[in-house]
């Protein structure tokens, strides 16, 4: 007896119909994003994806479930930007988008970008006279916090954010934290002794009152790490050790929250942000 044809159905039975190829713009989008994907930075999100259109990024591309919702939300929320971004997004089945990011934003927004040029951000950092401080985190672990931190800088105007230590701050948790203004400011990671020139004031619970001081442009603000503060090396470099006030009792601010304090004790001393839309 010979064995049944493993090709054909058994007589009687209906074969399933074979599931419709995706169309061929789907896959071009999803192939060409893939090609790209490995040296890009990842913008996660409307806000990510509108901040970065705003302040000049080399977008390559940029995807969406719902193109509609998207530039109904250009047109309330970032109408400066709405011709840029019906030119930029391509619209894809959600299952192809969500396939493309690593947590699925609720605007359904993606898009790659070109990372700025390490040599041109180096030299914003080192260029003075400065109009406004260098941020500088000293070795930290979260990367939320770094975006955030990142996110508040470009509000205020900083000239930029360095980091120390083993977190890349163009890592896409912290690019998605920091809604895509890393494109505002210069964004890099150094060590300890590459830093930009300028007097360091240093975050530490032991330093002089914040509200004694007046912190000059040309500073750098260093603040150490969520978990155990300033590292010896970047404590030797300081010129300053400040402190903010705090009850007693209470052991630390969350590193996000010292920023802000700080930097709008810089502005509120003499340097200010300017007027931009959010």
């Amino acid at each position: 007896m010979a064995a049944p044809d493993r090709d054909t159905a058994p007589e009687g039975t209906s074969v399933p119909p074979a599931p419709p190829a995706p169309p061929a713009q789907e896959t071009t989008t999803v192939t060409h994003w893939h090609r790209r994907s490995g040296g890009a930075v990842l913008l996660d999100g409307f806000h990510a994806l509108k901040h970065a259109v705003r302040f000049g990024a080399d977008v390559e591309m940029a995807v969406t479930a719902d193109r509609a919702a998207a530039l109904a939300l250009a047109d309330e929320l970032a109408p400066d930007v709405r011709e840029a971004l019906a030119v930029l997004l391509a619209e894809v089945p959600y299952e192809a988008y969500a396939s493309l990011v690593p947590r699925p934003h609720p605007t359904a927004v993606a898009a790659l970008a070109v990372r700025p040029f390490r040599a041109g951000n180096l030299e914003r950092l080192a260029h003075t006279p400065r109009t406004a401080p260098v941020v500088v985190l000293d070795q930290p672990r979260n990367l939320g916090n770094a975006g955030a931190v990142i996110r508040l800088a470009a509000g205020f105007g900083a000239t930029g954010v360095v980091t120390t230590g083993t977190l890349d701050p163009w890592h896409p948790t912290v690019v998605r934290g920091g809604a895509g203004l890393h494109f505002a400011t210069a964004v890099e990671r150094l060590a300890v002794g590459e830093l930009p020139g300028g007097p360091v004031f240093a975050l530490d619970p032991e330093g002089e009152d914040i509200r004694a001081l007046e912190l000059p442009d040309d500073a750098l603000l260093a603040f150490g790490s969520e978990r155990s503060g300033l590292s010896s090396e970047l404590r030797a470099r300081a010129d300053h050790l400040v402190a903010l006030p705090m009850r007693p009792q209470v052991s630390s601010y969350n590193l996000a929250t010292s920023v802000a304090m700080t930097l709008y004790h810089w502005s509120a001393t003499g340097g200010a942000p300017g007027g931009a839309p959010a």
